[in-house]
């Protein structure tokens, strides 16, 4: 009987070639056979003869089609990483991204020393909350969303991470799930794409919540709703971070100077792209 299994480098190079012209084809294909042999990358790359089975063979094939037809990555393997773990994720929520890694290190650089409260309003996955609850065991976290679907994920996140006992999961829109508390710091990845932008309807875009990603004809109702609650949740020396688009940096400064915020200032990713903007509550 024939062998039938083939090395990992012919597997490979079928792959990268049927995404030739996306975005990371080379990766994409190492990522979806690595996820289906449950080998890294660096495997893939060091074993390049090893011979793979049949039943993988189709299956990744499977999932280099559904990836050629523009679904997520993170969708087919069924997570991402983010602040040096793996999350979860699904279609109920964002797929995080490493440019919100600058809103968490924001966020702790502000916390202050010793046990305070956090929120994270809109959590989705639960990234931002989680990865501020593992940098800093002494604080306490709320972490909300509006989906009940995302919150579901965000959960499963804290279970598998083993934060369950250390972030608090709370349904509704924005500040409305805050209740009577008050925090030291709020932080929000919130939806800042405007209704019409052409992003929307290319990549990843596609199959995320919308949302999670649309906020008004402007990209800014969200963060307008946000800039206009959260004071009522801050402590006197509280501060509000919040992520938003690359050019959106200027307008979140002035809406947060026009409502009265205390040191507003606007930080950049790695990409030197404005990404977080935030100010202490106003007095």
């Amino acid at each position: 009987m024939s062998d039938t299994r083939v090395p990992v480098a012919q597997l490979l190079d079928e792959g990268r070639a049927r995404l030739a012209g996306g975005e990371s084809p080379r990766a994409d294909a190492e990522i979806l056979l690595g996820h289906l042999l449950g080998r890294s990358r660096t495997w893939l790359l060091t074993w390049p003869e090893a011979r793979v089975e049949d039943d993988i063979q189709g299956a990744y094939r499977q999932l280099i089609e559904r990836r050629h037809a523009g679904e997520p990555v993170a969708h087919l393997v069924g997570h991402r990483a983010f602040w040096g773990f793996e999350l979860h994720v699904t279609p109920a929520v964002l797929i995080p991204r490493p440019d919100t890694e600058i809103l968490v290190e924001r966020a702790l650089e502000f916390l202050p020393a010793g046990p305070c409260r956090v929120a994270d309003l809109g959590t989705g996955s639960g990234a931002v909350a989680l990865a501020l609850a593992q940098a800093r065991p002494d604080i306490d976290v709320l972490a909300t969303d509006i989906s009940a679907d995302a919150l579901t994920v965000a959960r499963g996140n804290a279970v598998r991470l083993g934060l369950a006992g250390r972030v608090r999961f709370v349904q509704g829109a924005w500040c409305a799930a805050l209740g009577e508390a008050l925090f030291q710091l709020i932080v929000s990845n919130p939806p800042y794409i405007p209704a019409g932008d052409p992003h929307l309807a290319q990549g990843d875009l596609r199959f995320e919540p919308p949302g999670a990603l649309v906020s008004g004809e402007d990209g800014l109702q969200d963060i307008r709703a946000l800039i206009a609650c959260v004071p009522a949740h801050l402590h006197p020396e509280g501060r509000f971070l919040f992520e938003h688009g690359y050019d959106q940096g200027e307008k979140a400064r002035e809406l947060l100077e026009d409502a009265g915020y205390l040191d507003v200032q606007t930080f950049d990713d790695l990409g030197g792209r404005a990404r977080v903007s935030g100010g202490c509550r106003p007095r």
